[in-house]
């Protein structure tokens, strides 16, 4: 079930802050720490170790990688940038098929669905540190929501670390699951 190659393996570093750092500080890491304990719980599987299913669940690992780069340009072009998400995103009608990325999964290689993860998480870091750049965590998105409001990048950035605490948690029993490994966070250098 494992197979690491170059392009499979994710960076599972984490980089601890001072226990004084400020707000900004602190909300990256929880941001990364959760992409590292879910690149842990994803990393280096072959393609049988990612879309292996657990039943009554149709959830695979291979699927919340897919989900979770979605999430990531999704955030990073509608509430970032304000710029159209690209692809693999812009050619999909997901009114008609909104399970597409869980669906199709399962037809991509352990390094496109890598590669696609890794891509989104590095435009997103881009993004954040941008706007951080151009005027804070107090700044109002580019999104506006049905009810006229724009949550602040502080909103945006929680609401991102959320979905991955959500799905970290998802990864974790699915990959004990597929091979046994356990634990909280990856082991560090």
């Amino acid at each position: 079930m494992r197979s690491m190659t170059e392009d499979t393996a994710l960076d599972t570093t984490i980089h601890e802050p001072s226990m004084t750092a400020g707000e900004v500080e602190m909300l990256l890491f929880a941001i990364d720490r959760s992409r590292a304990q879910f690149a842990w719980k994803c990393g280096g599987l072959d393609a049988a170790g990612l879309g292996k299913q657990h039943p009554p669940t149709a959830m695979t690992l291979g699927g919340l990688l897919k989900h979770l780069a979605l999430v990531e340009d999704k955030y990073t072009a509608m509430a970032l940038t304000g710029q159209p998400i690209g692809a693999p995103w812009d050619a999909v009608d997901f009114d008609a098929d909104p399970e597409w990325e869980w669906r199709t999964a399962a037809g991509d290689s352990p390094e496109e669905l890598y590669v696609l993860w890794r891509g989104a998480v590095e435009r997103s870091r881009a993004a954040v540190a941008k706007a951080l750049a151009d005027g804070g965590l107090d700044q109002p998105s580019k999104f506006t929501t049905r009810s006229g409001e724009s949550p602040n990048l502080r909103r945006v950035l929680v609401d991102l670390h959320d979905e991955y605490a959500r799905h970290v948690g998802h990864a974790d029993l699915l990959r004990e699951a597929v091979d046994g490994l356990v634990g909280e966070d990856p082991p560090q250098p």
